[in-house]
């Protein structure tokens, strides 16, 4: 490693982390301003609004606009270094532009790891303290709304209807578990009026029941009063907000994402999307870096004002396309992984493009 690449890293890693604090610092003031009411009619300790959410409320905040932090730290030191004739020099020592881009793209992984394993393994439970601080003090992010006509798959070939369902009494009326032989034909059916969770035993409890066993050439009817049943889908699963995917970890992530697919839920496309995201943004930061770069390396009149216009405009066009790919996925038939990659590849071609016409 040469001196001139313990300087680039110096000043990449520098200034992104100047950048990180000032607006973290801005965010914070904001938020607070904004909340402070909520907080002070509901009691929120001070050691609560300190430790329990703004300690956990910065990193969030920090890793979901990393990316975008990174772009307008490249931007801003190396467009000061060619308006300096430090690039210039640079590359009249004899170094070319592409090994200039190594100490960049050692600065962006490093940053890029970073971001991976604190989004998969730390802000989960960060997350959850920050959401239960929400709910206490600011506002519930749980449904509490009746919900109609659910339909699950809890095994396979097994499904579960209910007419309708209360989250505050954690009961469904009208309640149906069908199971059906891998030919498609029913095998049995359980009705009952009244589904109820019960919370010691932790199973549902089917009332007034009556149950269907169909065979070749007999069919068996039972009935009772009360019945036990084990089945994949809790009362927390008709309650969860949206929220509720930040709060897990990269393995629970995938396991859920595969209990989704056992039950068929409509919900399974917005927890795909989080999955590839989470590989997808740590990537982005090596795009946005070699798009800083490609823009900024050149000397201009004008100071660097420009440079960071069109810098912050590539990058919030960036964050804009991601959400709209994303949107597209949830309400179309957009393949999420498609989806979340899609921006990178869009990008990533004009970041290619941009660097093959950068002075050099």
């Amino acid at each position: 490693m040469k001196i001139v690449d313990r300087y680039i890293i110096r000043k990449f890693l520098g200034t992104f982390l100047f950048a990180l604090a000032l607006i973290l610092t801005i965010a914070v003031v904001f938020d607070f301003s904004e909340k402070i009411d909520d907080f002070m009619d509901r009691e929120a300790p001070v050691r609560a609004i300190i430790f329990d959410y703004y300690l956990n409320f910065v990193p969030y905040f920090g890793i979901l606009f990393s990316p975008l932090f990174v772009f307008i730290a490249v931007i801003f030191f190396t467009a000061k270094m060619a308006a300096n004739s430090e690039i210039v020099a640079i590359l009249n020592s004899g170094m070319s532009f592409r090994r200039m881009m190594w100490p960049y793209f050692l600065s962006s992984f490093a940053i890029a790891l970073f971001t991976f394993m604190v989004t998969n393994f730390f802000i989960p439970q960060s997350n959850q303290k920050r959401l239960d601080f929400e709910d206490k003090y600011y506002r519930p992010r749980y449904r509490n709304t009746q919900m109609m006509m659910v339909h699950r798959q809890v095994y396979p070939n097994i499904y579960i209807y209910m007419e309708s369902y209360n989250p505050v009494t954690r009961s469904g009326r009208n309640f149906t578990i069908e199971s059906f032989s891998d030919q498609g034909q029913l095998k049995s059916k359980l009705s009952s009026d009244v589904v109820r969770w019960d919370t010691v035993s932790g199973k549902w409890s089917a009332w007034n029941y009556n149950i269907r066993d169909i065979g070749d050439s007999l069919e068996v009817i039972s009935t009772g009063r009360r019945i036990d049943t084990t089945l994949t889908v809790k009362p927390d699963d008709f309650a969860r907000s949206a929220e509720f995917v930040g709060t897990m970890t990269y393995r629970e992530l995938f396991d859920y994402i595969d209990l989704l697919k056992l039950q068929g839920s409509e919900e399974i496309k917005f927890f795909q999307i989080e999955k590839h995201r989470r590989f997808a943004m740590p990537f982005s930061v090596f795009i946005l870096t070699l798009i800083g770069v490609s823009l900024s390396s050149k000397k201009v009149r004008g100071g660097i004002g420009m440079k960071i216009g069109i810098g912050l405009m590539l990058s919030f066009s960036y964050i804009l396309f991601m959400q709209l790919s994303s949107q597209f996925s949830v309400k179309g038939n957009l393949d999420p992984m498609l989806a979340m990659w899609l921006p990178n590849i869009m990008y990533a071609a004009i970041g290619v493009f941009l660097y093959r016409i950068a002075p050099k």
